[in-house]
C-alpha cells in the first residue's frame, strides 16, 4: 500500500458539504466527521496541527486514508454522520448508540392491540412512546390508563378466527370489571379501539381530545337520566385532571418544542433534554456524553439535537436552548431572554446543573472509596481549598518569640498528609531586631524558598502559615520579592475560631469543625508549633547556661559556647577533672573553672 499523503489527498476533496470518514493502516473507520465543506473541514485536521490538542494530534497520527460522501445541505450531513457513527462506532467519535436502557410504552398492531411496556424496540409490533427516563411518570401513565380504560392485560392471540372458534375464555380481569372480555367476542373491535385511539392521544401529549370524549359522554348519560354512567364519566375526567395537575405544567401558548441545555467540563458535557405538548411535559432526560476530542458545546449540541429528536420523535418545529449552532438546520432554534420561554429555559439548565454537581460528587465519593485514607483526605482539602492540584507536599511556618527572647521560627513539611521530620527545618531570626512576628514570617519564608530555588528543589504544593491576615500578608511579601507569588497556593489559620484566610481575600473560609480537612490542617499546625518551641526552649536554655559560665573569670562567650558543645551540659562540666578540662580549653583556664567550682560547691 503507497504512504498515505495528505497533500496529494486534500487537492481531491470537493467543497460541497458532506461527511468524511478516516481510516487507519487496518483498514478500519477510526473517525467519522461532517462538513459544511468538507475541503476546508479535512483541511484544518492537517494544517492547524499546532492548534491541535492532544487527542486531535493522536488521531491525524493514524489517518492511512480518507473517503467522503456528498450530501446536499449541512443538515443532511448531520443526518449521515449520526447514522454512519452509530454503525460504524469510531474509537475517536462519541458513540451515539440506540437508547435501550430507558423502557418504551408499546401499543401493538393487533385486532384488539395490546397496551405494555418494553426495553426493545421493534417497530414491526406497533407504536412506541419513549423512552421513559424517569419511571414513576411512565408508571403513572398506565395506572391512568388502568382507571380510565378497559384494555386487555393478557397476551393472547386474539384474532378474528380465533374468538370465532371460541379458544379462549374470560379471566378474573372480566369479572371484576377491568376488562370487556374480548376473547369471547364480548367487545368489539370497533369499541375496543375507541379506548385505544384515547390513549394514543394522552401518549402524544393531547389531552384535550379524551377530555372532551369523557365529558360528552358524560352530558349524554346525564340528558338520558343514566346518573349512574354519568359519574362514571365525570370520575374518568378526574383522574384526567389530576393527571394533568401533577405534571409539569408549561404555558400552553408555547405549543409543542423541544428544550435542549449543555454545560461541560473538561471530560464530560452534560445535557438535559424536554419535550413540550400542549401545555405539559411528556418526556424528559438528562444524560452525560464522554468527550473523546475536546470537542466543543456546540457540536456536541448539534449531535445531539439529531440524537434526541430522532428517539422521542420530530414533530416539533422549534428548539428552546442556552446555545446556537451556527448550522443550516430544518428547526428553528433559539435562545430565549424573557418571558414563559425564558423559563422553560431556566428549568432545563436548573436540571443539567444539578445534574452535573451530583456527577461531580459521586466521582469524588467513588475517588475517595477506592483511594486510601491519606488520598481521601487530600482530596478532601482540595476540594475545600479549591486547589488545582492535590497537596502532597505541604509546608507550615510558626514564629517562637516568648517575651521578646530568642526569636526563632520552625518550619514543618508533611508528605502525603503524614510528617516528613526528615524536611524539618529551625530558623534564627537574623534581620529583625525585637519581637515582630511580621517581619520575621517575612524573612524565614524568604529564606526558606530562596534556599530552594538556589538548590533546584520542588516547591510545596500548599504553604501554611500559622496566624490571621497580617502573618499572611507578610508571607505573600517574601513570595511577591522572589516571583513566587501566584504560583503556590498559601493559606493562614488564625487559632481563635480556626479560620482560614487566603491572600486578597478579607473574609475567611470556615471548614466544617468535623472535617477530616480541617483535622490535617490543624495536625500540620500544631506540629509547627510543637517543633518551635521545642527549639525556643532549647536556645533559650543553652542560652543560660552559657551565662551561667560567663561567670567564671576570664571565660567569655565563646569559650563558654565550646565547653557546653563539648561536655553537652554545665553539671557534666562541674563534674570532669582539671585533666580532661585542659584538653578543652588549657591548663590556666581548666584550674579556674576547677576553683570556680569547687568554691560554689562549698
Amino acid at each position: 500500500m503507497p504512504e498515505f499523503n495528505y497533500k496529494d489527498e486534500l487537492v481531491k476533496i470537493p467543497l460541497d458539504p458532506g461527511v468524511y470518514r478516516y481510516f487507519d493502516e487496518k483498514g478500519e473507520v477510526i473517525y467519522v466527521g461532517k462538513a459544511k465543506s468538507l475541503r476546508n473541514r479535512v483541511s484544518s485536521y492537517f494544517l492547524k496541527s499546532n492548534q491541535h490538542d492532544r487527542k486531535t494530534k493522536r488521531l491525524v497520527s493514524q489517518i492511512n486514508r480518507i473517503e467522503y460522501t456528498i450530501v446536499l445541505s449541512e443538515w443532511d450531513a448531520l443526518l449521515l454522520e449520526n447514522q454512519l457513527i452509530k454503525q460504524l462506532q469510531p474509537k475517536f467519535n462519541i458513540l451515539l448508540k440506540d437508547d435501550k436502557t430507558y423502557p418504551f410504552i408499546c401499543i401493538t398492531d393487533e385486532l384488539f392491540p395490546q397496551v405494555y411496556v418494553t426495553r426493545n424496540l421493534d417497530r414491526k409490533k406497533g407504536t412506541y412512546y419513549g423512552p421513559f427516563a424517569n419511571l414513576r411518570s411512565m408508571h403513572t401513565l398506565l395506572d391512568m390508563f388502568k382507571a380510565l380504560y378497559t384494555i386487555r392485560s393478557c397476551q393472547l392471540p386474539l384474532t378474528k378466527p380465533n374468538i370465532e372458534a371460541g379458544k379462549f375464555k374470560v379471566c378474573l380481569e372480566y369479572h371484576i370489571g377491568n376488562c370487556k372480555g374480548p376473547c369471547e367476542g364480548l367487545q368489539s373491535a370497533e369499541d375496543y379501539n375507541v379506548e385505544i385511539d384515547l390513549v394514543h392521544h394522552i401518549l402524544k401529549g393531547n389531552l384535550s381530545f379524551p377530555q372532551q370524549y369523557f365529558k360528552d359522554k358524560m352530558l349524554k348519560a346525564a340528558e338520558e337520566m343514566a346518573f349512574e354512567q354519568a359519574h362514571s364519566w365525570k370520575t374518568k375526567i378526574e383522574h384526567l385532571s389530576n393527571f394533568q395537575s401533577k405534571a409539569t405544567v408549561i404555558n400552553p401558548r408555547i405549543g409543542n418544542v423541544d428544550v435542549l441545555t449543555i454545560v461541560s467540563d473538561e471530560e464530560s458535557a452534560y445535557l438535559n433534554f424536554m419535550k413540550i405538548k400542549e401545555g405539559y411535559m411528556i418526556a424528559t432526560q438528562t444524560f452525560e456524553v464522554k468527550k473523546k476530542l475536546d470537542e466543543s458545546d456546540t457540536e456536541i449540541l448539534t449531535m445531539m439535537i439529531v440524537e434526541m429528536r430522532e428517539t422521542y420523535g420530530n414533530d416539533a418545529k422549534e428548539l428552546i436552548s442556552n446555545l446556537k449552532p451556527d448550522l443550516d438546520m430544518k428547526l428553528d432554534i433559539v435562545v430565549p431572554q424573557i418571558g414563559d420561554k425564558k423559563k422553560l429555559l431556566d428549568m432545563s439548565m436548573k436540571n443539567v446543573m444539578h445534574f452535573r454537581r451530583e456527577k461531580a460528587e459521586r466521582r469524588e465519593v467513588e475517588a475517595s472509596a477506592t483511594s486510601s485514607k491519606k488520598d481521601r483526605i487530600l482530596i478532601r482539602l482540595k476540594s475545600d481549598l479549591q486547589l488545582k492540584t492535590l497537596p502532597r507536599h505541604i509546608e507550615c511556618f510558626d514564629n517562637s518569640n516568648i517575651q521578646g527572647t530568642n526569636p526563632v521560627a520552625a518550619m514543618v513539611c508533611f508528605k502525603d498528609g503524614k510528617p516528613s521530620k526528615k524536611d524539618y527545618r529551625h530558623f534564627n531570626i537574623k534581620t529583625v531586631i525585637g519581637p515582630n512576628d511580621f517581619a520575621s514570617m517575612n524573612e524565614v519564608v524568604g529564606r526558606r524558598y530562596l534556599r530552594m530555588i538556589a538548590e533546584n528543589q520542588p516547591l510545596p504544593d500548599l504553604i501554611v502559615v500559622d496566624g490571621g491576615k497580617g502573618q499572611l500578608g507578610a508571607a505573600c511579601d517574601a513570595l511577591k520579592d522572589l516571583g513566587l507569588y501566584g504560583q503556590v497556593p498559601i493559606i493562614g489559620i488564625a487559632k481563635r475560631l480556626e479560620e482560614i484566610y487566603f491572600p486578597e481575600d478579607s473574609l475567611p473560609l470556615y471548614i466544617d469543625k468535623k472535617s477530616e480537612s480541617l483535622k490535617l490542617i490543624q495536625q500540620i499546625r500544631d506540629e509547627a508549633h510543637r517543633f518551635g518551641i521545642t527549639f525556643h526552649r532549647d536556645k533559650r536554655s543553652k542560652s543560660s547556661l552559657i551565662s551561667e559560665l560567663e561567670g567564671v573569670e576570664g571565660i567569655g562567650k565563646i569559650t563558654a559556647t565550646k565547653l557546653l558543645k563539648y561536655f553537652g551540659s554545665v553539671k557534666a562540666i562541674r563534674e570532669s577533672s582539671v585533666e580532661k578540662l585542659t584538653e578543652v580549653v588549657g591548663a590556666a583556664m581548666a584550674a579556674k573553672l576547677r576553683a570556680y567550682f569547687d568554691t560554689m560547691a562549698n
